[in-house]
């Protein structure tokens, strides 16, 4: 029985170019990466425990094997790219303040345009 789970929209991208790139449908490319994903966590020179010790600071990164460190180093950049709540709601206060920075769909840093105050007549 086929069942639906939620992919986020950037995971949802790579997933699609890289079943165009292999031409399998979209379930097929997951499944592919399931069955590579489930080899790599049961093979015997491969230890995702190793690597979740090591993401846990419980061991030191060279104490692994070359491709357990790149698994390692994908874990490290994913975990550092993620918003924390923190930062959300400190660019949320930002925001709200009139002082928000972001970037937009290109990258460029941009900044939330100061509000115009209505100029006073003097009198």
């Amino acid at each position: 029985m086929a069942q639906s789970i939620k992919i986020s929209d950037a995971d949802m991208e790579i997933i699609r170019k890289e079943a165009d790139r292999a031409s399998r449908s979209i379930a097929g490319q997951v499944a592919h990466w399931m069955r590579i994903g489930r080899s790599i966590e049961r093979a015997p020179e491969f230890s995702h425990a190793r690597i979740r010790q090591a993401l846990d600071g419980k061991r030191s990164p060279d104490a692994l094997s070359g491709e357990e460190q790149i698994v390692y180093a994908d874990e490290v950049l994913f975990a550092a790219s993620a918003e924390t709540p923190e930062q959300a709601a400190f660019f949320e206060e930002r925001r709200q303040s009139g002082r928000g920075v972001g970037a937009n769909a290109d990258g460029a840093i941009v900044r939330q345009s100061k509000r115009k105050q209505p100029k006073r007549k003097s009198a």
